[in-house]
């Protein structure tokens, strides 16, 4: 005894009920009845209709609810034994965890101070170095350019 499903509503069709349908493509459809045929050819979505299975699985209705629910799993995340980050080692790695705030801290300050000590000895050398230029050099008077002068238009005689 083999049990089908109806391709629309999605119930069981035993033996010696439902119609088959062979489409254009060679597609077999089978209906478990002219409801669900009709529904189907009418072109509703059986997601929509409430007596379909889909329906039913679609909005969390009676017993598909409670399968889902013995279905469902937990992930446990798993502990991996600690190993090397890129270039870094274990031995880093645990060193740097069992730091202090405070000397973290420390530590933070001391490289913003470094930081800006290199930046401020940039600035030096470049401004020692634009003074050097400006003494290399002497300043050249600035001529100005001559305006151009407009000519009167020459006047043209005629009678008048």
């Amino acid at each position: 005894m083999k049990l089908e499903t109806c391709v629309y509503s999605g119930y069981k069709i035993h033996p010696g009920h439902g119609k088959r349908l062979v489409r254009a493509d060679g597609k077999i459809q089978i209906y478990l009845n002219k409801k669900s045929q009709r529904g189907m050819r009418l072109k509703r979505n059986p997601r929509d209709v409430p007596w379909t299975v889909l329906y039913r699985r679609k909005h969390k209705k009676g017993v598909h609810a409670e399968e889902n629910l013995q279905k469902k799993r937990v992930k446990r995340t798993v502990q991996i034994a600690s190993r090397p980050i890129g270039d870094v080692t274990v031995e880093a790695l645990l060193a740097k965890r069992n730091q202090k705030p405070e000397f973290r801290r420390a530590q933070r300050e001391q490289a913003i101070k470094a930081a800006k000590d290199a930046v401020r000895q940039q600035k030096t050398e470049r401004r020692s170095q634009n003074k050097a230029k400006q003494e290399k050099k002497p300043a050249a008077p600035k001529v100005k350019a001559a305006k151009p002068v407009k000519t009167a238009a020459p006047r043209v005689t005629g009678k008048r």
